[in-house]
């Protein structure tokens, strides 16, 4: 199961295996804080992508097809995530956006059911 979820909010043990998923680290918190078991930042977005979408919600569907283009060439990162996705049963993908529906955890979610479904 995946999950997406902020890293502001409150973790829980229900989260199973916590992975941030942004390039940057998050403003204001503490890596105690966060309680991460993995910092996946080179499956973030590229820069380029990153601020070309700046969190725009009009720019969406633009920003999930590029970064889903993005996400094909990263084959053992996406891999990766499957296994632990395996291994623990329940992963939630962390990011630090104030937008809960479109940011780069909830695309790279929708990609990976996708490519499951597929």
């Amino acid at each position: 199961m995946l999950k997406v979820k902020r890293i502001y909010d409150q973790p829980v043990k229900s989260d199973g295996f916590r992975v941030l998923v942004d390039r940057l680290w998050p403003r204001g918190i503490s890596k105690q804080r966060a309680r991460l078991d993995l910092w996946m930042k080179e499956i973030a977005p590229s820069d380029a992508l990153r601020k070309w979408f700046a969190h725009d919600p009009k720019r969406w569907t633009g920003f999930a097809a590029r970064y889903g283009k993005e996400l094909r060439n990263k084959k053992e990162l996406m891999r990766q995530i499957k296994e632990l996705e395996a291994e623990h049963g329940t992963i939630t993908l962390l990011y630090s956006a104030r937008d809960e529906q479109h940011n780069q955890a909830a695309a790279l979610r929708q990609f990976i059911k996708g490519v499951h479904s597929s």
